[in-house]
C-alpha cells in the first residue's frame, strides 16, 4: 500500500482510554486507513515519531469562536494546542438564526462573545456553513444553535415571557437549525437574553433537543445562596425533557462555596443513577472570563446596548443600576474588585486594559460600581473581563471526575492580540492538561486525559468517524512530545503558544508542521447526523 502521509514509531494513545502501544499510523486522503506495524507500506510523505505519543486531534466541546474564525480562519491559538474541532454555539450564543430586521441587535448580542463585528450576511445554519466555506477555517466547527440567537430573532432583548406564538416561533427555529446539522442547544442562563427566559420557556426547547437525540449544553442560571440551585434545574429540565445534557465548564463561582466540587458532582452522579445521560465540562484555571455586562442587573439590559444608554439616562435609574450592582453579582455574591481584570475595553480606553476594576476605577477617582456603568455604557457588551472568582482544589475535583470532558471556553484568536489581554485558556488548555496535570501533577493519566480531549467528546456529540486513531476514522491527529509539551500561557501574556507540540493534522492534511503552522485550511462545518 501507498500513502499519502505515514506516522512511523509512534506511541498511539488512541482516544478510547486504551493503554498507549507503539504503531505505525498510514494516511490516505482524509482518512487514517491503517494502525500497526506497517512495514511494507510506503508514503508520499514520512514522519519519524519515535518517543512522540501520536492521538486524535483535540475536540474542544466549549468554544466561542462562531465569529472570529470568520475574521481570522487560521484559527492559531487553538490549531497550535492540537486543536482540530471546535464546538461552537455556546452559552447561548450562536451565529444563527437571525432575524433579518434584527442585525443590529443580534450583531450587539454576539459582540458579548469578545470579537469585532463582521457583515452578518446569512440568517441559518446552512448560510453560516457557507459563509466558512467561502474562506475555510484551519480547523472543523461542530455548531450548537444558542438560545439567546433565537430569542433575539423572534423577541429581540425584551425581559418578559413569550407569548404562545413567539414560543412557537422558537421551537421551529430551534427545529430548523437541528435538521440542519446543529449539534445541539446551549443556553447562557446568565447572559442576556438567554437569562431572561424561564425555566418553563427553556423546558419547552429541550423538548425539541430531545425529539431529535441531540445534546442540550447550558451555561446554567447563577444564583447566590446554600444550595445548587442551577445544577438542580438543568437535571430537572433534562429529566422532564428527556434529553441529554452537557453541564458547560462547571466552577464554583460562590466564594462561601469554595470547597464544595464534591457536592455538584453527587448531584450529577445521583442524576446518573436516576437514567439521566449527564457530563460536564471543565477548563483547567482557576479564573473565568466574560462580558462586563454579564454582571449588570438584567432590568438595565433589556433593549441591548441602545436600550441601556437609554434606561440609565435617567438620574433615578442609574442611580438604582449603581445601588444594585454594587450590592453583589447574581443575585447577591460579593464583588472583590480587586479579582475582576479588565482583558479587552473599547477604542480610547484601551489605557485601563490589564488593570483591576479596583484600580481602574481608583485612576478614574470613582467607585468601582460607577466606573463598571461607565465602561459598559461607553463600550457595551465588547468590554470583557477575567474573574479570579475560583479555586484550584474545586476545579481539580470537577477534572479529575469521570463524567468530565475538556473545554476551553475560549475563541481561537490570532496569537497577535495587539495588546488586549485575553484569558489564556484560548491559549493554552490542552497542552496544560497533558504536561501540568498529567506529566507533572498525576492527576490524570495519559490514556485518560486524552481521552477526555477527544474519544469521550466524541462520543458526547455522537461523532462516530472523529475522536480515535483507527482505520476508518478522519485523519485528525495531533503528534507531541510527552516529555515536554506544556503550556506558556499566563494571565499577563496569554497571547503564548505551547511547546512540545509538533504535528497537527486536519482532514488528512498537515495544519502543523514542525511546530510551525502551516497555511493550510482544510477545515470543515461538520453536521450531526440528521435522519431522512
Amino acid at each position: 500500500m501507498h500513502a499519502d502521509l505515514l506516522f512511523r514509531g509512534a506511541t498511539v494513545v488512541d482516544g478510547t482510554g486504551a493503554e498507549p502501544f507503539v504503531a505505525d499510523v498510514a494516511v490516505v486522503g482524509d482518512r487514517v486507513v491503517a494502525v500497526g506495524p506497517l512495514p511494507d507500506v510506503t508514503a508520499a510523505r514520512v514522519v519519524d515519531l519515535a518517543g512522540q505519543v501520536l492521538c486524535p486531534g483535540f475536540i474542544d466541546i466549549h468554544t466561542h469562536s462562531d465569529v472570529s474564525l470568520l475574521l481570522d480562519p487560521a484559527g492559531e491559538s487553538k490549531v497550535r494546542q492540537g486543536v482540530t474541532t471546535e464546538v461552537t454555539g455556546n452559552c447561548g450564543f450562536s451565529a444563527f438564526p437571525f432575524a433579518r430586521e434584527r442585525l443590529d441587535l443580534h450583531a450587539d448580542h454576539l459582540a458579548r462573545i469578545g470579537d469585532d463585528p463582521v457583515p452578518l450576511t446569512w440568517h441559518d445554519l446552512d448560510g453560516y456553513a457557507a459563509r466558512l466555506a467561502a474562506d475555510p477555517p484551519a480547523l472543523n466547527v461542530a455548531p450548537l444553535v444558542g438560545h439567546g440567537t433565537v430569542r433575539v430573532a423572534v423577541m429581540g432583548v425584551d425581559q418578559r415571557r413569550p407569548t404562545a406564538a413567539e414560543l412557537d416561533r422558537m421551537r421551529e427555529l430551534v427545529a430548523a437549525a437541528l435538521d440542519q446539522g446543529a449539534f445541539g442547544l446551549s443556553t447562557g442562563l446568565t447572559h442576556i437574553p438567554s437569562g431572561y427566559g424561564d425555566t418553563a420557556e427553556v423546558r419547552e426547547l429541550v423538548r425539541v433537543v430531545a425529539s431529535r437525540d441531540a445534546l442540550y449544553a447550558t451555561h446554567a442560571r447563577a444564583t447566590a445562596g446554600p444550595g445548587f440551585a442551577e445544577v438542580e434545574e438543568a437535571i430537572e429540565t433534562c429529566v422532564a425533557a428527556g434529553a441529554r445534557l452537557q453541564f458547560s465548564h462547571a466552577a464554583i463561582n460562590e466564594p462561601a462555596k469554595w470547597g464544595r466540587a464534591s457536592d455538584v458532582v453527587d448531584l450529577f452522579e445521583r442524576a446518573a443513577a436516576g437514567g439521566l445521560d449527564v457530563w460536564f465540562d471543565v477548563y483547567p484555571y482557576d479564573a473565568s472570563s466574560s462580558s462586563l455586562t454579564q454582571y449588570l442587573p438584567p432590568w438595565t439590559q433589556a433593549g441591548g446596548t441602545e436600550g441601556m444608554r437609554r434606561a440609565l439616562a435617567d438620574p433615578a435609574a442609574r442611580e438604582r443600576a449603581e445601588r444594585e450592582l454594587a450590592a453583589g453579582w447574581m443575585g447577591g455574591i460579593p464583588w472583590f474588585w480587586d479579582r475582576v481584570v479588565i482583558s479587552r475595553s473599547g477604542p480610547g480606553r484601551e489605557d485601563v486594559v490589564g488593570l483591576s476594576i479596583e484600580e481602574a476605577a481608583a485612576r478614574a477617582g470613582v467607585a468601582p460600581a460607577a466606573f463598571t456603568l461607565d465602561l459598559c455604557l461607553e463600550h457595551g457588551n465588547a468590554v470583557q473581563v477575567v474573574l479570579f472568582y475560583r479555586t484550584e482544589a474545586d476545579m481539580t475535583a470537577f477534572l479529575a471526575h469521570h463524567r468530565s470532558v475538556v473545554g476551553s471556553d475560549g475563541s481561537a484568536v490570532p496569537l497577535d492580540q495587539g495588546g488586549l489581554k485575553p484569558h489564556p485558556r484560548g491559549f493554552g488548555t490542552f497542552p496544560r492538561i497533558l504536561g501540568r496535570y498529567t506529566r507533572d501533577q498525576g492527576l490524570l493519566t495519559l490514556a485518560g486525559a486524552v481521552r477526555k480531549m477527544t474519544g469521550a467528546v466524541a462520543d458526547r456529540l455522537r461523532l462516530t468517524d472523529r475522536g480515535t486513531v483507527r482505520a476508518g476514522a478522519y485523519a485528525d491527529l495531533v503528534a507531541f512530545d510527552p516529555a515536554t509539551v506544556r503550556d506558556t500561557a499566563t494571565f499577563t501574556e496569554p497571547a503564548q503558544p505551547p511547546v512540545g507540540i509538533s504535528h497537527v493534522v486536519v482532514n488528512g492534511t498537515v495544519v502543523v508542521d514542525g511546530g510551525v503552522q502551516t497555511a493550510a485550511r482544510p477545515g470543515r462545518v461538520l453536521r450531526r447526523s440528521v435522519p431522512r
